[in-house]
């Protein structure tokens, strides 16, 4: 079945009209410039979901019947190392600064409360008070017009010996905003000059290893252009530049390695300038092509999950790749034409290169490759016994999400969340929001019910002193009671788990009213929840489809089963790695991590989706090059050889290059990031070696002929040719003046 337009066609084009292509990619390039520059206004610290869940009912009714759209909350912590709220220089300060917070605009704050006497919080030791501020913006969007008021609190802080400082809806959502920037800006300070080096290993050339790194950040760049216009539709995560950076920079360079190393093989097997292009067309772009749409298939995965995070993650990385694949296809080719032979230009030799036979035989590689297959039973147990091993540790997962407490100790709300902490309960900036709709909420059943609840509450100490509110109409009332530590952390976890499984229950049973339980901690296990109902069929889509995809490409049964089950072994063994590093704490100080009670709830899910498609990628590059050998010879152990000595130069600059990409981001201070980049850094990792290099060809080795099984009722499966069609190469063609084979 023919492709319009074939990848080949494309590189055809490209080589003919190069200027054409660069003037239109140009064009994108500035316009996608000009949107990316607006993503800002698109993106959104919040996680919607798209299904009903105890807590967003619970929203929906304060919403419509207390307090219309909920407004965002801070809590301003005011401090002084040696004066008492007693102190008349105490009082004025407050009063100063209640007053200069009233005084900012309409549309940052909308009430302040009333510092009194009689009502003014105050800590044990005298020393910490609270002012507490209602914004104009709701809570999703408190983040827009806080900075007036954060501004102001950073000019009284320090001022006559007091500390200001504030936690709530808005400076927490700008800290993780803020910080999310900084980490985006380390991931590329280390991952782009360590991919640079990998690439300048792998051409040996400057402009060559420049091509990759030009040709993903391009990607890049359109994909968030192209998110910004998304965007105006539904909101996006703000760590989805995040996610679009790390995969661009990753399959972006993958894909133009793949081309621009096939693009110099055929030049130096003897092919014109033109001709190499167009080959490379025809055979490396048509496999970033079925990667790409590997990828792509495995990510919409993510978009099933009903909630905000995982769809604009989803979608942004869709959006990357497909950026990625079209500028391998028509930009590289353009570029590759334009350059020549000056590709090659700019020579670094690298020390200890030792070229091995001209078919690779006799290579690091292919002893390796040949000793593994030599011992096959001892390889497979050993590899699966290693990942099955280090995936262990996942037995003992508990998902999450980040609260302020996992922020950087120097961020002003994790520095207003540890002294609320310490002097009052942190839970005061985040209560948990017991909703209790009645006909008529002052009747004695559901009076009594409240009061009984009031009363369990006050026994336990996770929770702090309840507040009540009542709508004018009698039927709608709110039990507002702080809880102890971090909103995210277990024990407020289990305070609203024993709230809706236990306490509220007990208190409410007959009395008629429907009870729900909102809040931050309760919509964070709601989303948590969520994600676990969806696991099952995320993984049944993504292995469903891979499974077709592989049968349909090899015509084999087998290769598909033990592609799933070893790519399952490297996720699983990558997941219990980072449960052991983050949650329980084995090297995390060695490696710069930060221990944790919880791994982010969405990153299992998305590692899974991701490692999925690129892992897949590779297992086609390798058993491709096998099945071709072994159609041609029937031998299974030279083809096995053959195939990991062809292809172990490509995965292995490709993995590396993904590695130092994803670390790259392992090494930013907020924890969601630390453990995504570790975990795909790892798997990748994995994959390349122990699972490409050992268990591939020792379960091929085991197999033999087998592994090509398939039953005669499914001859009628098309025949795919991933890397084109085998053309015969032309007699050598002249070579440059001064140029050797390697150009």
């Amino acid at each position: 079945m023919t492709v319009f337009p074939s990848p080949e066609r494309l590189a055809r084009f490209s080589v003919r009209r190069p200027w054409a292509i660069v003037g239109g990619w140009a064009a994108v390039l500035v316009l996608s410039l000009i949107s990316a520059s607006m993503i800002g206004d698109v993106l959104s610290t919040g996680a919607e979901n798209f299904v009903a869940t105890d807590s967003s009912r619970g929203n929906d009714l304060l919403e419509q019947r207390l307090l219309g759209v909920i407004p965002g909350q801070e809590t301003i912590v005011v401090q002084s190392a040696d004066r008492t709220v007693d102190d008349p220089a105490y009082r004025a300060f407050i009063s100063s600064l209640t007053d200069d917070v009233r005084a900012l605009a309409d549309d940052v704050v909308s009430a302040v409360s009333v510092v009194d006497s009689d009502t003014i919080p105050v800590s044990a030791d005298g020393k910490t008070t609270l002012i507490a501020v209602t914004l104009t913006d709701e809570v999703l969007k408190a983040d827009q017009h806080i900075e007036p008021l954060l501004d102001l609190l950073a000019s009284r802080d320090g001022v006559d010996g007091f500390t200001v400082t504030t936690v709530g809806d808005g400076s927490v959502a700008v800290a993780f905003t803020h910080q999310s920037e900084s980490d985006l800006q380390t991931a590329e300070i280390y991952g782009i000059p360590v991919a640079i080096l990998i690439l300048v290993a792998v051409f040996g050339a400057l402009v060559a290893a420049g091509l990759p790194l030009l040709l993903g950040l391009i990607s890049i760049v359109v994909a968030i252009g192209l998110a910004a216009v998304v965007g105006r539709a539904f909101d996006l995560s703000i760590f989805m530049v995040n996610f679009v950076t790390t995969m661009g920079l990753a399959v972006g360079i993958d894909y133009a390695l793949i081309i621009v190393k096939r693009v110099r093989e055929e030049r130096e097997s003897g092919l014109s300038r033109d001709e190499a292009i167009i080959r490379a067309g025809a055979t490396a772009s048509r496999a970033v092509l079925f990667s790409g749409m590997a990828v792509i298939v495995a990510l919409f995965g993510m978009v099933i999950v009903p909630n905000s995070i995982f769809r604009s993650l989803g979608f942004g990385a869709i959006l990357v790749v497909a950026a990625a694949v079209v500028a391998a296809m028509t930009l590289l080719p353009a570029v590759l034409r334009l350059l020549g032979d000056r590709v090659n230009s700019v020579r670094i030799r690298i020390p200890g290169r030792r070229p091995s036979a001209g078919d690779g035989t006799g290579g690091f590689w292919d002893r390796s490759v040949r000793h593994v297959m030599a011992h096959p039973w001892v390889s497979v147990v050993a590899s699966v016994g290693l990942l099955v091993a280090a995936a262990l540790p996942y037995a003992t997962i508990e998902l999450g999400w980040s609260g302020v407490s996992t922020l950087p100790a120097d961020t002003e709300a994790h520095r207003a969340f540890e002294i609320l902490d310490a002097e009052f309960s942190a839970g005061l900036a985040s209560p948990a929001r017991i909703v209790i709709d009645a006909p008529d909420v002052a009747s004695e059943r559901v009076s009594s019910a409240m009061d009984g609840l009031i009363a369990s509450l006050a026994g336990d100490s996770r929770f702090g002193e309840p507040q009540v509110e009542r709508n004018d109409t009698g039927t709608l009332a709110v039990i507002n009671v702080p809880l102890q530590g971090d909103p995210q952390s277990d024990e407020a976890r289990s305070a609203v788990r024993d709230l809706r499984n236990h306490l509220i229950p007990a208190a409410f049973s007959g009395s008629g009213a429907d009870v729900l339980v909102a809040g931050a901690t309760a919509e964070g296990m709601d989303n948590t929840n969520i994600i676990s109902d969806y696991t099952i069929p995320v993984f049944a889509f993504v292995l469903g489809l891979s499974f077709v995809i592989l049968l349909v490409v090899f015509r084999s049964i087998v290769v598909p089963i033990k592609a799933l089950v070893m790519n399952l072994l490297s996720v699983g063994a990558a997941y219990g790695l980072m449960v052991l590093v983050f949650q329980h704490g084995v090297g995390h100080k060695l490696l710069g991590f930060s221990q944790v009670e919880v791994i982010e709830s969405w990153v299992p899910l998305f590692m899974f989706a991701v490692l999925f498609g690129l892992s897949m990628d590779y297992h086609v590059f390798l058993l491709s090059r096998i099945r071709e050998h072994f159609d041609h010879t029937g031998d299974n152990t030279e083809s096995v050889a053959h195939g990991v000595r062809a292809t172990a130069g490509m995965i292995t600059g490709a993995a590396a290059i993904m590695v130092a990409v994803f670390s790259g981001f392992a090494a930013g201070e907020m924890v969601m990031f630390q453990q995504m980049g570790f975990g795909l850094a790892v798997a990748v990792l994995l994959d390349a070696t122990i699972v490409r290099v050992v268990l591939v060809p020792a379960s091929m080795q085991l197999l033999g002929a087998r592994n090509w099984y398939l039953p005669s009722w499914l001859n009628w499966l098309p025949k795919v040719d991933v890397e084109g069609h085998s053309v015969p190469s032309p007699a050598p063609a002249a070579l440059p003046l001064g140029a050797t084979g390697a150009e």
